[in-house]
């Protein structure tokens, strides 16, 4: 090689692909905290070791913290696209009282270490042929729709993606800036807010109150020809639900986020109805104590351990109660269980006497460490 030619170029980073394996390394490292809005901050994580994450826009990841002395599970959905996939984002409101949020606010910072699982979840629009969607997300129900948004835009598809937002106030708006940033830079993007009243220091002149049929048409005329996906507050979702309903939309192409922290699903309900009419005075009954709270109630045959919990008033965190995110995951000290589980807890947990209370029955009495 002479004087003049130069130097075939080098790649600084692997050719080669390596995906993040929980089971290998569980703990992932924040790299940076960027403040949202005044109540909500977005943090960024990485794996501890050189590793890309493998997931699909729209899924979630269960996280555990070690809070005051508990352990704390809880699911978030990612908020980033999986185009960057050296990272992956969380987006957090703090919630008054909410023991996790506000210590992510108050407390985690670059540097700090959490456990996570893989990304989960099915509430996705990967795989999906149409080329015309409507988002529609209210607060921090945003961070899906976010997600598929920001895939849509750093691959450049041409998906025609009408986005309305709903917020409080204009300062409640999450990525707004870069919303509207999208917007200018692909046409295919059409963000739109909705706020039910001014800021502090903003008066809002966009549109005014909260989502309805007539603010939909006039947003999005032809919504009755696109693909739509929900996200937002249970009360949001319904009520949006219910608008698209009412106007003969066409609901195979609905699609909402099933996840609600708060209560039961509609569809755990009425698995609970079910559960309940079956019942005759033949089944077993078996003995739960709960050694936390010092409670002992009974379970027949057939109901969940979360099912027969929450019915005899016992609080019992969970989110998908479908043996998915984790959120249950509880040591059970003594007895068996029969469950059957979509991923949401390692084997070696398992051989530990873990299990997840939302999809375990039980076959003998128990006692559960909660």
């Amino acid at each position: 090689m002479d004087a003049h030619t130069p130097e075939p170029y080098k790649s600084p980073v692997p050719t080669g692909y390596f995906r993040w394996e929980p089971e290998e390394d569980e703990f992932l490292i924040c790299r940076a905290v960027r403040d949202e809005t005044h109540d909500v901050k977005t943090f960024v994580l990485a794996p501890r070791n050189e590793r890309q994450f493998e997931f699909v826009s729209g899924q979630f990841m269960t996280f555990e913290f070690e809070i005051g002395g508990e352990t704390i599970q809880r699911c978030y959905t990612i908020s980033s696209p999986p185009s960057r996939r050296d990272t992956v984002s969380i987006t957090v409101k703090r919630v008054p009282g909410g023991p996790v949020s506000n210590w992510l606010h108050d407390e985690f910072k670059p540097g700090m270490m959490v456990k996570a699982t893989i990304p989960m979840g099915e509430f996705t629009w990967s795989g999906m042929q149409q080329s015309k969607y409507l988002f529609i997300s209210g607060g921090s129900g945003i961070t899906p729709m976010m997600a598929m948004t920001r895939s849509a835009y750093d691959l450049a598809l041409i998906s025609d993606i009408e986005f309305i937002h709903a917020a409080r106030t204009p300062a409640d708006i999450i990525f707004r800036d870069e919303l509207d940033f999208m917007g200018r830079r692909n046409h295919w993007i059409k963000p739109t807010f909705i706020c039910e009243q001014d800021a502090p220091f903003e008066r809002w002149n966009g549109f005014r109150g909260r989502f309805d049929r007539q603010k939909l048409e006039v947003i999005c005329p032809d919504y009755a020809e696109r693909t739509v996906f929900v996200c937002g507050p249970a009360p949001f979702m319904k009520a949006v639900k219910t608008t698209l309903k009412d106007a003969g939309f066409d609901m195979s192409r609905f699609y909402q986020e099933s996840f609600n922290f708060d209560s039961f699903t509609e569809e755990a309900q009425e698995q609970i109805a079910e559960a309940t009419e079956a019942i005759t005075t033949d089944v077993r009954v078996f003995q739960l104590e709960f050694t936390k709270t010092g409670r002992t109630v009974e379970c027949p045959e057939g109901i969940t351990v979360m099912e027969a919990a929450r019915r005899a008033g016992i609080r019992v965190p969970s989110s998908c109660s479908k043996g998915l995110c984790g959120t249950c995951k509880s040591t059970i000290t003594a007895g068996t269980v029969d469950m059957k589980h979509s991923g949401g807890i390692r084997q070696r947990e398992i051989d530990r006497g873990m299990a997840l209370l939302c999809c375990s029955k039980p076959t003998s009495d128990l006692v559960i460490d909660r």
